[in-house]
């Protein structure tokens, strides 16, 4: 069980390239909260951040609080910011420029990415940039583990990550059938190979989700968690399974994760669960029967107390209301027996 692929995968990771930009000194682009935005790029992500790449030149990038010292990017460099952070990048430090709102937006009548070109002095920065989303709810171990900024670098001996950029930049030239499908991959494999590189880059203990990836007997204990959640998982059987007393690798799993080993099933658990239950004609039984749950009470409780709210109640604030008539509600209704389309819809107690 690959667990970072696991994760991504039930969270959801999308990307999405906006942008290829060309900028020439002096130069400066403000990017405001991605939060401000992201109903207008990405509007049904529930989580929305910034990623850039630097295909030519070298340029300054900062936060707009100032509370990081500046990060010089060359060719090659890409840098992501997963905490929502507003930013700059400019060809001299300090610089500022009021973000232009209007251009943070999904076109309909054109095909993505948006050319933009500005100056006229002779160094130019050359960019491809764009968005990342996700679900945070109900559990995504993975976004918090990142640092506010997420830098990889492009240097020589990355060649797989030169690689990703070189195929974008030739995607964003040609504007064929399905290139922005395309550069939502690309942009996807650019953002997990940066996250590879932060990995490789932690030091050895340091607490966290991602260094539990790494740690022997931390890392097994995940992969036993998320290849078979449904299974009577104690303390006890996964101390067990790692080589390690109860108390010692209880310790460890916390220090990594953040939280009890227990404590992860069940709100990984949920994860599962929650998305399980968006799909048309699975029962709420089904739903908790799938992650381990054999009595559907206890499924609710446990639902309830980790997520907030019933799961009824989650999969119908998660799912658009399908009128009868409508071919899915008919297709929903030929895989659902009468009973099963009942419970899906009765108020939760």
């Amino acid at each position: 069980m690959d667990v970072l692929s696991d994760v991504l995968a039930a969270v959801r990771l999308t990307g999405a390239i906006f942008f290829d930009s060309t900028f020439r000194s002096e130069w400066v682009a403000e990017a405001p909260k991605a939060s401000a935005i992201a109903h207008q790029v990405m509007p049904n992500a529930e989580h929305v951040f910034y990623f850039h790449t630097l295909l030519e030149g070298a340029c300054w990038v900062e936060l707009t609080d100032g509370s990081m010292e500046p990060i010089r990017l060359q060719t090659g460099d890409v840098i992501a910011f997963p905490m929502d952070d507003a930013h700059v990048l400019c060809s001299t430090i300090g610089m500022r420029a009021r973000p232009e709102l209007a251009i943070f937006v999904h076109p309909i009548d054109r095909q993505l990415p948006y050319l933009i070109n500005q100056g006229m002095g002779e160094e130019s920065c050359r960019f491809v940039c764009g968005y990342l989303g996700c679900d945070i709810t109900p559990y995504n171990p993975f976004i918090s583990a990142l640092p506010r900024v997420l830098l990889g670098r492009g240097a020589a001996n990355q060649v797989w990550l030169s690689h990703l950029v070189n195929h974008a930049v030739s995607e964003t030239k040609c504007h064929d059938a399905g290139g922005e499908i395309v550069l939502a991959k690309l942009a996807e494999l650019l953002f997990i190979e940066v996250v590879r590189q932060h990995i490789d880059s932690l030091a050895t203990g340091s607490p966290g989700w991602l260094s539990g990836l790494r740690h022997p007997q931390v890392g097994l204990a995940l992969r036993l968690i998320h290849g078979r959640p449904s299974e009577e998982w104690t303390i006890e059987r996964l101390a067990r399974e790692v080589g390690l007393s109860r108390s010692v690798f209880a310790d460890r799993f916390s220090h990594f994760a953040g939280v009890t080993p227990i404590q992860y099933l069940a709100r990984w658990r949920m994860q599962l669960a929650a998305r399980r239950l968006e799909t048309p004609g699975i029962r709420v039984a089904q739903a908790g029967a799938e992650v381990g749950y054999i009595s559907e009470a206890a499924f609710s409780r446990a639902f309830k107390k980790i997520v907030g709210t019933p799961p009824g109640s989650w999969r119908r604030t998660r799912t658009p209301r399908i009128e009868p008539g409508h071919p899915l509600f008919l297709h929903a209704a030929h895989s659902s027996t009468e009973a099963e389309l009942q419970e899906s819809t009765r108020p939760e107690q």
